[in-house]
């Protein structure tokens, strides 16, 4: 596993000891340490090991495998699924030089266009890149940004032929885990809100939250996108006017936990994302740095999402 420093990151801020529950404690690191350890990065996949990616062999007999063109041109490391069949709708992929359609099938002899680019797609059971990144306030989840603010990407190493894709977002003034990956497909079954992946976050507020608030909070709130509703809402304590709260959902709209909280009269002084789906944020990780993981990790994270798509 890769873990990089860059010069540049900013020093990380000690929230008060008694307000920080175990899961905001991740985001506290060693002022010594540079790398993670391994017994910390064992961590990361908060489930059991899996032995491989599984895989179903073809039937015998059968011809060579086709595969839908959007999910190629994502697993390629191209974009999102979503980005792709934008693509495709806007005629600019090509089968065999003629214009491809969504939920065009490619065999292994098809040859794929994209404009001019001939796109080479990665043999099965070739691995997706996957990073951590433990994402400081300040900082945009985003390559363009109008007012010239720091992006996360600017964090990445570069990539030659595909991209980096954010698993998700966080605000301007969120901290916590972002995950990114080379792999569109893997990012569209962690994203896509069918599959109800959870998100923990812990939550400062000034103020303490009355049971009634709890209430509503977990039964379900109506904001103007429509209703939303905290799956988990736990009391981490607190000191003076500030207390913390851990707080899990299942999606992920824009600034939808703030939103919620301030719903019930309450302002979020401080939020950290610490989980998203089996990902914690490991707590050696200190904030501006990422980690890569490695084999195994790559391997047991696509396993545990493929047995999870329903």
């Amino acid at each position: 596993m890769k873990t990089v420093s860059p010069k540049v990151a900013p020093r990380p801020r000690k929230p008060a000891a008694a307000a920080v529950s175990a899961a905001t404690a991740a985001v506290k690191g060693p002022k010594s340490s540079r790398t993670a350890s391994r017994r910390e990065t064992r961590k990361i996949i908060s489930v059991p090991a899996v032995s491989a990616h599984p895989s179903v062999p073809p039937a015998s007999g059968a011809g060579p495998a086709t595969h839908k063109l959007q999910k190629l041109l994502a697993q390629a490391g191209l974009g999102s699924r979503r980005e792709m069949e934008e693509l495709i709708a806007a005629g600019q992929a090509t089968i065999n030089g003629k214009i491809a359609k969504i939920g065009d099938r490619v065999g292994p002899e098809d040859v794929v266009r994209l404009g001019k680019r001939v796109i080479h797609f990665r043999r099965s059971g070739t691995l997706p890149r996957v990073m951590i990144y433990h994402k400081p306030e300040g900082e945009i989840v985003s390559r363009d940004d109008p007012q010239g603010r720091p992006s996360v990407f600017d964090r990445l190493p570069q990539l030659r032929s595909s991209k980096w894709i954010a698993i998700g977002r966080l605000d301007y003034n969120t901290s916590g885990l972002l995950i990114f990956t080379t792999n569109g497909e893997l990012a569209n079954r962690l994203m896509h809100p069918r599959f109800e992946v959870e998100r923990e976050y812990a939550v400062r507020i000034i103020g303490r939250l009355t049971p009634e608030a709890v209430e509503r909070l977990t039964a379900g709130i109506e904001l103007e996108d429509g209703l939303a509703r905290f799956d988990q809402l736990s009391d981490q304590g607190g000191e003076g006017s500030n207390h913390w709260y851990r707080v899990v959902l299942k999606e992920g709209r824009n600034r939808e936990v703030r939103r919620m909280f301030e719903s019930v009269g309450m302002a979020v002084s401080r939020l950290m994302r610490v989980r998203f789906g089996p990902i914690n944020l490991p707590p050696r990780l200190k904030r501006g740095k990422w980690m890569e993981l490695d084999e195994v990790e790559a391997r047991r994270l696509l396993a545990l999402v493929e047995g999870n798509q329903g």
